[in-house]
């Protein structure tokens, strides 16, 4: 912060919790993006004062040329990218997996370990596992493509980066309920959340048998980089307006 001073400085937040630095440090940024209005929230109660904005990058200012349908074949139900770690919790889909005979899933798991394989064979489901190590995001795109929606299991996550590319490759995305960030990623025209359990499993059912139309273009005008850089650049300009105010 002493090497930018002058400089304005955004803090980039898009995961639980919501700020990771002391609060004395927190208090130099100019600007704090979230993921998730109670994320603002919760740094304004820490920060009085301080401006935020719900435009996460990752999942905002999002590139529709790396994440694009492919026209590639589905022969995935559902994909999952995530690491193969408990708090992903994989065991909602597969849970869902044993209420519906025959679906399937394909895993992007880049790092983690075996219990997912493990699991999966003794549950009896047809589960396919890339990773790890893990892939670049060409081969991403690329797996994505092969399933017909794309989920996300977690609750003390953040996940609305992949939700947002899942769309962009057009497919619509199924949501655990309880995540804690990421379900304005999650726009009813691009699909549903649901609680674990039967529910989840509804869902996926629904969205299987009535997929809703393309979220490609919607996400495209929410969420490209095109749109956010122009809501970054109000808050820019607003930031540099008030500093000449206050050195006039």
């Amino acid at each position: 912060m002493d090497a930018a001073r002058g400089a304005i400085t955004i803090y980039n937040s898009i995961d639980a919790p919501a700020l990771r630095i002391p609060d004395d440090l927190a208090a130099r940024f100019d600007l704090f993006l979230t993921g998730a209005p109670w994320q603002s929230a919760e740094i304004t109660a820490r920060i009085p004062g301080a401006r935020t904005r719900v435009l996460p990058i990752g999942p905002n200012f999002a590139s529709d040329v790396t994440f694009h349908p492919t026209g590639a074949a589905k022969d995935r139900d559902v994909v999952y990218v995530a690491c193969a770690q408990p708090y992903k919790r994989h065991d909602i889909l597969f849970d869902a997996m044993e209420r519906r005979p025959g679906t399937t899933a394909l895993l992007v798991v880049g790092y983690g370990d075996d219990d997912l394989r493990a699991d999966a064979d003794r549950r009896g489901l047809d589960v396919e596992i890339v990773g790890p190590p893990g892939v670049d995001h060409d081969a991403v795109n690329r797996l994505i493509n092969r399933a017909r929606i794309g989920v996300v299991c977690g609750q003390h996550d953040g996940a609305p980066a992949i939700l947002t590319e899942y769309q962009l490759a057009g497919l619509p995305v199924l949501a655990n309920a309880d995540l804690v960030c990421g379900l304005d990623h999650v726009p009813a025209s691009a699909g549903t959340v649901a609680s674990p359990g039967a529910p989840f499993a509804a869902a996926l059912d629904g969205l299987l048998a009535s997929p809703p139309a393309d979220p490609r273009p919607d996400a495209i005008t929410r969420w490209g980089w095109r749109a956010s850089i122009a809501c970054l650049g109000q808050d820019i300009d607003a930031i540099r307006s008030g500093r000449r105010k206050e050195q006039s």
